[in-house]
């Protein structure tokens, strides 16, 4: 990027690709670098995240023991840390994109990019919000029981309810990033209005406002205390989105070009800055154990992890890209989404089951593991059901309001 602004005011009236090409001498963008922006190894980064959050998931219905598994144990403590990742990441990528979009066209266009959005977040959103609460009529626990709830989460404004009432229905609390994610996205095209450096100091600027708001959170701690609502708080995680767009504005464009043990150096790097964080410094999701000092040396190493992580996948030659993984990145979305659903079922509504057929089978000391199995499976199963024959007819609408064609 350049120091001239990001882009100038965006067109009075929604222009797509097809419609500005009576009045191009090129109808549609050739097939230059700003024309589409496509890395399947980010792919790879939406499902490892996932599977971070996957197991932390796992660990709160099935704890893995901390002496008969200690790896997993540790794991699945920092499991909580791929939200983070899923943030940055956001971020990076779509502060790429409008940058392409400006150069392309010379404007963002505000209006298409909600319009994207809305398309791409809030048909599976919606449908799985209002699937389990149609399913707590018949499963209580399974969706929110209550006006005010339902009325947050509809406002895109669930993390705040969490923040400041604790946890709700198990199965709902993945949403609260949604409602994160969403807000983040009001402003991005707007901030991607201005020039290189007001956008390196609004983003600076927020830094400071997170960190502001993990202090005033870890000057309340006490040894005893419980959940703080810190983890949901949108100012906290508004870190990670800055990060995210502070390192597109660093790389603008470039990938680092490392050998493949150097990648795989830099993920471990980044697990083991996780861990740090929260072994050490006490930096957790639910009930954090950290005062001032831990949280300002702590918090650092979960943003500097993610971006670690996303640096050391991105531009990862295609041959160390196994194509499973890549599907999976694909549909990480309804993974997301639907994947706590049958943690739930298989180790709480279905619990019963699992022992008889796992004493049958002579396998008791496996249960937890096929539990997860069973849950993990489910959840491709179904996610894989939502993309083809729910998701993608959005993605394709989607397209129409797409000046730069990415993956979707």
């Amino acid at each position: 990027m350049e120091e001239e602004s990001l882009a100038r005011a965006a067109p009075a009236r929604l222009e797509t690709p097809a419609a500005r090409s009576a009045d191009a001498a090129s109808p549609q963008a050739p097939e230059d670098a700003a024309a589409r922006f496509y890395r399947p190894e980010l792919d790879v980064l939406r499902f490892l995240a996932f599977m971070f959050v996957f197991v932390a998931h796992r660990n709160d219905l099935a704890p893995f023991g901390r002496k008969a598994h200690p790896w997993l144990h540790a794991i699945s403590q920092i499991g909580v840390y791929g939200v983070p990742v899923f943030f940055l990441l956001s971020a990076f990528l779509i502060t790429e994109l409008l940058e392409r979009e400006r150069r392309l066209t010379g404007g963002i266009n505000a209006r298409a990019f909600y319009i994207r959005r809305i398309l791409r977040i809030w048909p599976l959103y919606f449908l799985v919000f209002a699937a389990l609460a149609l399913l707590n009529n018949f499963m209580p626990g399974a969706g929110v029981d209550s006006a005010a709830k339902w009325l947050f989460f509809l406002l895109f404004a669930g993390n705040w309810y969490i923040t400041f009432n604790g946890w709700i229905e198990y199965p709902v609390n993945p949403m609260w990033s949604l409602s994160v994610e969403e807000q983040f996205y009001i402003a991005i095209p707007f901030l991607a209005l201005l020039g290189r450096r007001a956008l390196i100091a609004v983003n600076l600027a927020v830094l400071a406002v997170a960190y502001g708001v993990i202090v005033y959170y870890a000057r309340g701690f006490t040894p005893t205390s419980g959940f703080s609502g810190q983890w949901t708080n949108s100012f906290v995680q508004f870190q990670f989105f800055a990060g995210g767009m502070l390192l597109a504005l660093l790389l603008r464009g470039r990938q680092p070009d490392f050998h493949i043990a150097t990648r795989a150096g830099l993920f471990a790097v980044a697990v083991a800055a996780w861990l740090v964080a929260f072994l050490v410094f006490g930096i957790k999701a639910d009930y954090p154990r950290s005062g001032v000092a831990q949280s300002l040396a702590g918090w650092p190493l979960v943003l500097g992890g993610a971006a670690l992580m996303l640096v050391s996948l991105l531009g990862t030659p295609s041959r160390f890209l196994p194509r499973p993984l890549i599907y999976l990145g694909r549909i990480s979305y309804g993974l997301y989404l639907i994947h706590i659903f049958f943690f739930w079922l298989v180790y709480d509504k279905f619990k019963p089951w699992l022992a008889s057929a796992t004493d049958a089978m002579g396998m008791a000391a496996w249960r937890d593991h096929i539990g997860m199995l069973i849950a993990f499976v489910a959840s491709v199963f179904f996610a894989s059901l939502l993309y083809h024959f729910f998701e993608k007819p959005f993605l394709r609408l989607k397209r129409r309001f797409t000046f730069v064609r990415s993956r979707d």
